[in-house]
């Protein structure tokens, strides 16, 4: 009895080696680059049999962060990685955000850099703004409840001088749904942080064609006061960049501000994991970037220019993949 009971635990413990680390990775809204991003990573983890990856749709950076502070659970093999701005995922780490000021996101790791984010203050021509301080007044989108899309609103908006008070109506609003409402006429503006091009906006630049409106994305000039407040509480997690007319079909280019995205993922998941992780992905750039545009952007050169100079650490499997293909020492 006492053998049968042996064999059938190193059976059981057999299994359980033999199955794959399932790896939740936190993305975004609908109609988000995060969510297409997160949709095609998965994609390619599971085909490539390193993990079983399943994507969920989130609320955007910090929930996917707090997934993986509060949901990680090495015993049953589940892992929650995050697609995650750089600036949240700073906040997150040294407990500046309120939500994790009692217990921060220490074990959070980077595996890779995935690609730029523009910060998005969206109208139209018609509605008559042409900066932030226009914003007074209106009804006006900062973005989900805590995301950081509003965080990064309410710190521009602070710095143009503009209370949310101010507005005529103040909503929350997912990116989907904040640019169905500018096309229905019951929004005047709204505030996204996404990638280039974010598939809402390009869609409602068209809408607004179909209208005879023309899609306006309001400037951030590098040398105003909104964009150098801005620049010094995020040392080097920000940068100054121009959107191409052609992106969203504006009528000219337009300044403004960049924040970055990485892959965080737990400091328990495995090294060989992470590794297997990284080499399916960077093997597979051509499928990624063929399903999300915003990929142009995720290269082995743009992650290795990160490494050592950002506050979250690399993931051991990350570092030894970078290190293996020459990409850093």
């Amino acid at each position: 009895m006492k053998r049968a009971l042996i064999v059938l635990g190193l059976l059981a413990l057999g299994l359980a080696l033999a199955q794959k680390p399932k790896v939740v990775i936190g993305t975004g809204s609908t109609g988000g680059v995060f969510f297409y991003y997160g949709t095609a990573l998965a994609d390619i983890w599971n085909k490539a049999g390193v993990v079983e990856a399943q994507p969920v749709q989130t609320g955007g950076s910090y929930d996917n962060l707090l997934l993986l502070r509060d949901r990680t659970d090495p015993r049953a093999g589940t892992y929650y990685c995050a697609l995650t701005t750089t600036d949240s995922a700073y906040v997150a780490f040294t407990g500046e955000e309120p939500r994790f000021k009692a217990k921060p996101a220490k074990d959070q790791r980077v595996l890779f850099y995935m690609y730029p984010s523009f910060i998005h203050l969206v109208t139209s021509e018609k509605s008559g703004i042409k900066v932030v301080q226009d914003l007074k007044g209106k009804r006006v989108s900062t973005g989900q409840p805590g995301s950081s899309t509003e965080n990064l609103a309410l710190l521009l908006l602070q710095a143009a001088g503009v209370k949310p008070e101010s507005f005529a109506k103040r909503e929350r609003l997912p990116v989907a749904e904040a640019a169905k409402a500018l096309s229905e006429g019951t929004l005047d503006a709204f505030f996204w942080v996404g990638g280039l091009p974010t598939g809402s906006i390009v869609e409602l630049s068209q809408s607004l064609a179909r209208k005879g409106d023309r899609i306006y994305l309001v400037p951030i000039d590098p040398k105003s006061t909104t964009a150098q407040v801005a620049l010094k509480r995020f040392p080097g997690l920000l940068d100054t960049t121009v959107v191409p007319k052609s992106v969203y079909n504006t009528r000219t280019d337009v300044p403004g501000l960049n924040t970055g995205n990485v892959l965080v993922c737990p400091e328990s998941l495995p090294k060989e994991v992470a590794y297997g992780m990284m080499k399916a992905t960077f093997e597979n750039l051509q499928t990624l970037r063929s399903a999300v545009a915003a990929a142009r952007d995720t290269s082995v050169a743009n992650t290795a220019k990160l490494f050592g100079r950002f506050i979250v650490p690399f993931h051991p499997g990350a570092e030894e993949y970078l290190k293996e293909v020459g990409a850093i020492r």
